[in-house]
């Protein structure tokens, strides 16, 4: 399973978010950028960072990850949208918030809490 992290400001956040999850053990090949260029331009900038997710914890490695990076001191605020299911419903998650961002996961990608255990 895969989800798609996306940040209110592409050029700067996912960059640093990507490298942020780059540097996670239990990430390490399972991360890659998403890009998509605009009309007129020869290249993008990244525009999401994808996560392979699957069984053995790493939902709550990107979960305590995630929550570390919100936690970050920044310049201005930042909103993570994570979109995981097939129905393609999004969770936002931003810096105000991040005392649950594990269940805002399992949200996102449609996991029940019991059904992870």
């Amino acid at each position: 399973m895969w989800v798609l992290v996306e940040c209110d400001d592409p050029a700067e956040g996912l960059a640093e978010l990507s490298d942020w999850l780059g540097q996670e053990p239990e990430f390490r090949g399972l991360v890659s950028g998403n890009t998509t260029p605009r009309p007129g331009e020869l290249g993008a900038v990244t525009d999401a960072v994808v996560v392979a997710v699957g069984s053995g914890g790493v939902l709550s490695v990107l979960a305590a990850s995630l929550k570390a990076f919100l936690a970050l001191p920044r310049r201005s605020d930042v909103r993570i949208k994570v979109t995981g299911r097939p129905d393609g419903r999004t969770v936002e998650i931003d810096a105000k918030r991040v005392s649950d961002v594990e269940a805002m996961l399992r949200e996102a990608l449609g996991q029940d809490e019991r059904a992870s255990e």
